[in-house]
């Protein structure tokens, strides 16, 4: 009923068919195909560097604490496909729920007015071993997830970037028990430029993002105002060459140039800002980058556009947006992971950590807890 509301197609099925996932790869080029590929080899090398080993540590003689890292048993991946089909979106999610170990891995796309997803998406899916692929997108889609239907079960935990009414969907869901990975809205770039960065790499790189949504936000600063100037000439050259021209022009529309007095000033702008893409267009970004507090992921020189992260460098492109950078990290192995403690205490353990225990105990009024300990002790004592 909201496919039909929402999406204005009917569907007798909302799972894809497994022969429909299979069948993708004849829909989709060589070229488009290697270049999967590619990204996929540097995203799995990236993430799979993040796997932690079980760490072990004796904090006292007879007392070991241990933490281990355990998947996420069952999580929904959200996959945008209203004015863009992210089949990169895939890569990104699927690829660390795999490495992590996650049992149930499904995935919610919206689909076209024909009733079907783009055939990137489904060949991606099929590539990285995905097998629950639903139609459903939006705000209901993330219900779906949250609570569970007929044909769509509930997850633990749903990931994955979408427009503002999914994005207050996620939030609501926590409220359900369901975790997700961050307030990921519409997306947005700052790129830092001085006089040695190259205009047209800086236009470019504003049009990338400002081509997302006609929500999405590209800032420009500058301790330049001829940068400022230079910039704009190439958005308005480059501009007329988007097939989403209408959209950037959009995004572009509530953008902004900044034009900042000295470094440290451009620097408490940028860290305050907290953005989603930072790009340091600058002659000494390596030595900027040190100083880089809050933000999703950094781009580091002239020669590191933001497309290389958003598909295929091998970091991840599910980022904090809205300043959630402060206090969020990207999609990462961690996402897809709870760590859990464990302790193992011996009767030598115990005779030393014990009267510590007790002592606490008994300052905070908790009788209970110190008689837990008390009980144990005289028992090691009628041995000794």
């Amino acid at each position: 009923q909201l496919a039909l509301e929402y999406d204005h197609v009917k569907l007798e099925k909302l799972k894809v068919a497994k022969s429909d996932l299979a069948g993708a790869r004849e829909h989709v080029g060589k070229d488009l195909r290697k270049a999967i590929g590619v990204a996929m080899a540097n995203i799995e090398k990236f993430h799979a560097a993040q796997l932690q080993p079980p760490m072990e540590v004796e904090t006292m003689p007879g007392v070991l604490c241990k933490r281990k890292s355990m998947p996420i048993e069952k999580v929904g991946l959200y996959i945008p496909g209203g004015t863009a089909p992210l089949f990169s979106t895939v890569l990104m999610l699927a690829i660390p729920a795999k490495l992590a170990g996650c049992k149930e891995i499904i995935i919610c796309t919206p689909p076209n007015q024909e009733g079907k997803i783009h055939p990137a998406i489904l060949y991606t899916a099929n590539l990285v071993g995905i097998e629950h692929v639903y139609k459903v997108g939006g705000a209901q889609a993330v219900a779906a997830m949250a609570l569970g239907t007929e044909s769509i079960p509930k997850v633990d935990k749903i990931f994955g970037p979408g427009n503002q009414y999914v994005t207050v969907a996620k939030q609501i869901a926590t409220k359900y028990g369901v975790a997700i990975d961050m307030p990921a809205g519409p997306s947005e770039v700052m790129v830092v430029a001085d006089d040695t960065a190259d205009p047209a790499f800086v236009a470019a790189d504003l049009l990338s993002q400002a081509e997302h949504g006609a929500d999405s936000q590209a800032v420009l600063i500058t301790m330049h105002e001829a940068v400022i100037e230079k910039v704009q000439e190439e958005i308005r050259k480059q501009i007329q060459k988007l097939p989403r021209e209408k959209i950037a022009e959009r995004a572009l529309a509530q953008s902004m140039a900044i034009l900042a007095k000295n470094d440290q000033q451009m620097l408490d702008i940028v860290n305050g800002y907290a953005a989603e893409h930072l790009i340091l267009s600058l002659k000494n970004a390596d030595e900027w980058a040190e100083h880089i507090e809050h933000a999703g992921s950094v781009f580091i020189g002239n020669f590191t556009p933001e497309s290389a992260g958003d598909y295929a460098s091998g970091t991840n492109h599910t980022l904090p947006t809205n300043g959630f950078a402060r206090a969020y990290s990207g999609v990462s192995i961690d996402s897809f992971v709870k760590k859990i403690t464990f302790q193992k205490i011996t009767e030598e353990g115990l005779l030393a950590l014990g009267p510590v225990v007790e002592t606490m105990a008994a300052a905070e009024l908790l009788e209970g807890h110190k008689n837990a300990v008390s009980i144990r002790l005289a028992k090691i004592m009628e041995k000794a």
